[in-house]
């Protein structure tokens, strides 16, 4: 089924909660929010999804892109977490093969590191157990040089051996995005760039909520039977709204990307900072690999999180120290991104890196029912209970069923209807595609892949790179105008066709145009043009700051060691 998902539907949308009362409202266009207006859909209840951003411009697009059980949280005993998540990780590798595949990592121990052999070993064959032995394959102890063999840039002196296991990877952005869309094709309302200005209340009860169109100015309110706050880091600040207390520990994750062959790493590696003892990853991704995580407190503006200096010179520092021949310098970063976890907050001051990755649903006193906590991985199941609960409230209020079994779990994402990516891949290339772009692609668009291959062919200027360097092309920004609901320059280049990311130029001197390319299709005259540039130019900057403060305070050094 075809469901067009672009301005022109989220106009209609838009008027369409105006007009007419809805069961529920999201507000939360994340990887949580789009599940439960998806999950919520299907269950046939009228529902509404809102996000003052584009979906997925927070957390839930500034992640370590995993799907997985959470090795490290075993050794904080979180075990019910650890199954849930493998649970969900064997789903999602089912209903989305498209943007979740399957990744083996390698974890090298040395000596005098905090873990020792037998510890890892009995680790892993928890595990492995937690996720009833149906992992992509079960993990496997690795002598030195079995480990220097899959790992030959890993530092030799004090390495002891280490494990091969499996886990898995996604691209968070458009895992993020396909929920909403697959939300819209159940149904649901759906309008990104609509921020909520306040809550409103009857009878004592939040009963909807009155918006701001970003793109329009216009005011505009939502009447609903229930609302669901799922903002992740900014829940705290719509629970103030309804009268509600705070909940919420926020801490800092920042990653750096560097071109892979500056690492050489040929699999994901687990390592173990020598810096602090954190775990952390090390992580391919095409012709990149990216770096992270940090853990720190926040206690800034969540509006505003970037990388810093100390973010990234930890980071490179780190994987220096495990890939001695990598001598990283700030020059090769090509990009860096940090996002902020919303945990639990808890009545302790422990390490950030052991607060847990649990979630909770709670009622506040006027009934908004708050989605806090949790990690992308369990996003679905966390939907699942949260549309458990808005049923039953549901019920108390008109007596409809209280329950109606979830199906989410069954049914494909969109584009992950063929699980098979290679038959998608050999119906590209029957359409004339290279394999190598035919992969690309159904990597990215999974059974939408092929359509854009004839785009493309129809007309070959569709065909053409928009980046110097990089292989998106301009038949994916008509995609993602007409088919992703991209609004602004910033959604398109930097979650849509991630040039940002992954471009060594971030895209920064064509973006001018692809103003021009664009703007036909998304009804901008010259002034719009002008600040959507200037946006994205500046977010650029912005986000690339650390490099002049990391120049400055290591001009001396030869290596970030």
């Amino acid at each position: 089924m075809d469901t067009p998902f672009s301005l022109s539907t989220r106009t209609q949308d838009i008027v369409s909660m105006m007009r007419e009362p809805v069961d529920l409202l999201i507000i939360g266009g994340g990887i949580t929010g789009g599940a439960i207006a998806r999950d919520a859909a299907m269950r046939g209840l009228r529902t509404a999804l809102v996000d003052k951003g584009d979906f997925g411009w927070g957390t839930s697009g500034r992640s370590s892109r995993l799907i997985h059980g959470g090795l490290r949280y075993l050794e904080h005993g979180n075990l019910r977490l650890v199954f849930e998540a493998s649970r969900e990780r064997r789903t999602l590798l089912r209903i989305a093969p498209h943007l979740v595949w399957p990744r083996s990592f390698v974890f090298p121990l040395y000596a005098g590191g905090r873990v020792p052999t037998w510890k890892l070993a009995a680790g892993l064959w928890l595990y492995d157990a937690l996720s009833l032995f149906r992992n992509v394959k079960r993990h496997r102890m690795l002598s030195k040089r079995a480990l220097l063999r899959a790992e030959p840039g890993l530092r030799e002196r004090g390495l002891l051996g280490g494990a091969r296991y499996f886990d898995a990877q996604c691209d968070d952005a458009r895992l993020t995005l396909a929920q909403a869309r697959d939300a819209k094709r159940h149904g649901a309302l759906v309008a990104n760039h609509a921020r909520v200005e306040r809550l409103e209340v009857a009878d004592g009860r939040v009963r909807g909520a009155t918006l701001t169109d970003e793109l329009s100015g216009d005011r505009f309110t939502v009447r609903a039977l229930v609302v669901v706050n799922a903002t992740g880091p900014w829940a705290d600040s719509l629970r103030a709204m309804a009268g509600d207390p705070a909940a919420l520990r926020l801490t800092k994750g920042a990653h750096v990307a560097v071109l892979r062959g500056r690492i050489g790493n040929n699999e994901a590696v687990t390592v173990i900072s020598p810096l602090d003892g954190r775990v952390m990853f090390v992580i391919p991704w095409g012709e990149l690999t990216y770096i992270g995580t940090t853990d720190t407190d926040f206690a800034g503006t969540a509006d505003d999180v970037v990388p810093d200096a100390t973010d990234v010179l930890y980071l490179l520092r780190s994987a220096n120290a495990l890939f001695p021949h990598a001598r990283l310098r700030a020059d090769d970063v090509v990009s860096a991104w940090a996002g902020l976890r919303p945990l639990l907050r808890t009545n302790d001051n422990r390490d950030p890196a052991a607060v847990s990755r649990e979630h909770k649903i709670l009622e506040g006193t006027t009934g908004l029912v708050s989605v806090l906590g949790g990690k992308l991985t369990t996003h679905r199941s966390m939907a699942a209970e949260a549309v458990d609960a808005v049923l039953r409230r549901l019920n108390r209020l008109d007596g409809r069923p209280a329950s109606v079994p979830c199906r989410t779990d069954q049914e494909p994402l969109l584009g992950g209807e063929v699980r098979d990516l290679e038959l998608l891949v050999q119906e590209s290339v029957r359409e004339g595609a290279e394999e190598g772009e035919a992969r690309r692609l159904a990597r990215i668009y999974g059974s939408e892949s092929v359509a854009l291959v004839r785009a493309g062919r129809a007309d070959p200027k569709l065909a053409e790179p928009i980046v110097r360097g990089h292989p998106a092309t301009k038949a994916q920004l008509l995609h993602a105008a007409r088919r992703e609901m991209a609004a602004t320059l910033t959604d398109l280049l930097v979650r849509r066709v991630p040039v940002f990311h992954e471009a060594a130029g971030h895209g920064a001197g064509e973006a001018a145009g692809i103003v021009d390319f664009v703007a036909p299709e998304l009804g901008w005259d010259a002034a719009r043009q002008a600040a959507e540039l200037s946006a994205y130019l500046e977010l650029v900057s912005h986000m690339l700051e650390f490099r002049a403060e990391l120049r400055q305070r290591f001009s001396r050094a030869s290596t970030l060691e």
